[in-house]
């Protein structure tokens, strides 16, 4: 058999990670669920209004968004798999406030 690759970073994965801007990408994600405003929005439909982006790019940014108290989770609505999603809402923020 073949010589096994260690299941670890490559120096390409490495190098693509280092290139990311998460706080970029974090901003993109919360733009594109403020524009759902108080009804909030499912992954599905972030995605729909983000085709350039990856499903697991999209999604990572959630929990960092949530902590940082920038969006909420408001209950769950069918997917177009039929499966249930997350609502997540963009939280108001006042001007004194900063975040991200």
């Amino acid at each position: 058999m073949g010589e096994q690759i260690p299941m670890s970073f490559t120096d390409t994965s490495v190098d693509a990670l280092a290139s990311i801007d998460v706080t970029k990408l974090e901003r993109i994600v919360l733009t594109a669920i403020k524009k759902f405003g108080n009804k909030g929005c499912i992954s599905d439909e972030v995605l729909l209004g983000l085709p350039g982006y990856r499903y697991s790019s999209i999604t990572a940014r959630y929990r960092s968004l949530i902590d940082n108290g920038l969006i909420e989770i408001v209950g769950t609505r069918k997917g177009v798999s039929g499966r249930q999603q997350r609502v997540y809402r963009a939280i108001k923020v006042s001007k004194g406030e900063a975040h991200a």
